[in-house]
């Protein structure tokens, strides 16, 4: 997890509907949740929600997301006025072509990462990738960087690592690299 290899100060985790609730679950919490509709409207406008209510008012941020998270973060981003930096592992930026890599089927209701890439070009942004990673190819994190330009949004390809390999344990030494525009 890369919220706990995180040293910073103030750290704050959210994690996907219904994740760490019950079992049993609740009657709302249906696999939807974080299957079809993990990338909805809804998800991201209740993330949003808990991100504004965790924190101080005038607050700058970093967005960090893994996978999934990536996408969130993302999208996150592109409607919030506070954040300073976004930063994705393994990133999901582009769910439609991600499923169509997979030929699994897709995800009518989602929000597209890529949808607001050109909205984030001025925010400086770092999206890791890793070289072995079959489940969201490196060519996922370069189609976003395509579509939002190259100033501020950086690709970094790092050797050996698949999606599910132990990004923790790099996690420390990846947020030594600051996310900037040139």
């Amino acid at each position: 997890m890369l919220a706990a290899a995180d040293p910073s100060a103030n750290v704050l985790y959210l994690a996907r509907p219904c994740q760490f609730i019950g079992p049993p679950l609740p009657s709302d919490c249906s696999a939807t949740w974080w299957t079809d509709n993990r990338f909805s409207e809804r998800v991201v406008q209740a993330m949003n929600e808990a991100l504004s209510q965790a924190l101080p008012s005038g607050m700058q941020i970093e967005l960090t997301g893994y996978s999934g998270g990536g996408a969130i973060a993302t999208l996150l981003a592109g409607r919030r006025h506070d954040v300073r930096s976004l930063r994705t592992v393994a990133g999901n930026l582009d769910a439609d072509y991600v499923n169509n890599i997979h030929g699994v089927s897709a995800m009518p209701g989602a929000l597209s990462a890529l949808g607001v890439a050109a909205q984030l070009s001025n925010l400086p942004q770092i999206h890791f990738t890793g070289s072995e990673d079959t489940t969201v190819p490196p060519e996922v994190a370069r189609r976003f960087q395509q579509a939002a330009g190259e100033r501020c949004v950086q690709v970094e390809d790092i050797r050996g690592m698949a999606h599910g390999s132990d990004w923790a344990a790099i996690w420390p030494s990846l947020l030594r690299q600051q996310p900037v525009c040139h």
